[in-house]
């Protein structure tokens, strides 16, 4: 089909459509000068606020950066404190070294803290100061902020001092979480669990405890000596297993307890 020849523009029709061209043109400058002085407004009205947010942020992380830094310091000056007196123990200034250590029991971090008062514990026992000994290995073991370890630690010494004045059954209830294989107290809570079993009478239970710490190399070798003796002593031989043993006297345990009831 043959097109149609494009009838030529008049001169009206050319000045109309040049007029909307430009009244286009006006209209599009106006937008953006619009939206320029928006955003020249909305920058004076909220760029001081967003930048002070900007400024507060990098503050902020410079403030945490600092800490950090600093908690770092601190734990260093904390450390060569606790050196310091630990230093002064081994020359035999005794006095001073718990002195030097009273700020880390006062202000310390948990870990400082803790050992801190682990070690004026263990002063204070060997001046025969037997309750002050057991009130800071009592707060050690108390204070949730501490490392389990330094609590288990302090809960066993504190047992250990006290032991004459307290019932083998709370020495039982307080050290039988500990006195397992694989725990890193594991010889020293199992050996005063066993001592507290045989105030009880329960020669079954002491004895594959015994022997189950006398096979675990992780115990260290003067509690297996003395474990292997008291095993032996109490007819009860070593095996390789030493969770099997203790749940071996445990089972054994059960049914004496269920007769008796």
């Amino acid at each position: 089909m043959a097109l149609r020849p494009t009838r030529p523009q008049s001169r009206s029709d050319q000045l109309a459509e040049r007029k909307a061209a430009q009244g286009d043109v006006f209209l599009r400058e106006v937008d953006d000068a619009l939206r320029e002085d928006q955003l020249f407004h909305a920058l004076r009205r909220y760029g001081k606020p967003v930048g002070a947010l900007v400024v507060a942020g990098l503050v902020g992380l410079a403030g945490w950066l600092w800490y950090d830094y600093h908690k770092a310091t601190v734990a260093g000056e904390q450390g060569e404190r606790m050196t310091i007196a630990l230093d002064q123990l081994e020359a035999g200034r005794v006095q001073t070294s718990s002195d030097s250590m009273a700020p880390l029991v006062k202000d310390g971090g948990p870990g400082y803290r803790a050992a801190a008062q682990l070690t004026q514990a263990g002063i204070a026992a060997q001046q025969n100061k037997t309750d002050d000994a057991a009130k800071l290995l009592a707060a050690v073991a108390a204070d949730q902020s501490a490392p389990q370890a330094y609590r288990d630690l302090a809960t066993i010494r504190e047992v250990a001092i006290t032991m004459d004045k307290l019932p083998p059954e709370k020495v039982v209830e307080r050290l039988k979480p500990l006195a397992v294989p694989g725990n890193a107290w594991f010889g020293s809570a199992g050996e005063l669990l066993g001592v507290a079993y045989l105030k009880q009478g329960k020669n079954d239970l002491a004895g594959p405890l015994f022997a189950a710490m006398a096979k675990d190399k992780a115990v260290p070798a003067s509690i297996r000596e003395r474990a292997r003796q008291l095993a032996g002593t109490l007819g009860v031989d070593t095996i390789d297993d030493p969770k099997a043993l203790i749940a071996q006297g445990q089972a054994q345990q059960g049914p004496a307890d269920a007769g008796a009831q």
